[in-house]
């Protein structure tokens, strides 16, 4: 996906967090956008919007990638293209929610090896 797409989180955690989270665990990010950048939160509208800004894209040009559907639909009622792939074990064993997709997302995947196949990588 790398070759083919802008890689990056889009989180309400810190750059500081997210920064040292690829430096120490090899992650492939071609940039961090923390939701810290924007001065809101998802699902604030600023974020979403604010990340297809900074990027110079159209929000349609743009996919939020995610386990939780609640920020897929945020997003894609902000324009943008979505993914769902689970982390089914993100919660541990008290997890409650999330198993499975509940919108109409652009793309349902099993992993990220996956959504790579329908997305033509």
């Amino acid at each position: 996906m790398k070759t083919k797409f802008i890689i990056g989180p889009l989180s309400n955690g810190n750059v500081s967090l997210l920064t040292n989270m690829a430096k120490y665990a090899g992650l492939p990010w071609d940039l961090v956008l923390s939701a810290e950048v924007f001065g809101h939160y998802k699902p604030d509208r600023e974020t979403y919007l604010g990340a297809a800004k900074i990027l110079g894209l159209a929000p349609a040009e743009v996919m939020l990638v995610a386990a939780h559907n609640n920020d897929l639909a945020a997003a894609q009622s902000f324009g943008l293209k979505t993914a769902f792939v689970p982390r089914v074990t993100e919660y541990g064993p008290h997890q409650v929610r999330d198993f499975e997709p509940d919108g109409n997302w652009d793309f349902v995947a099993e992993d990220f090896n996956d959504l790579a196949s329908q997305l033509g990588c």
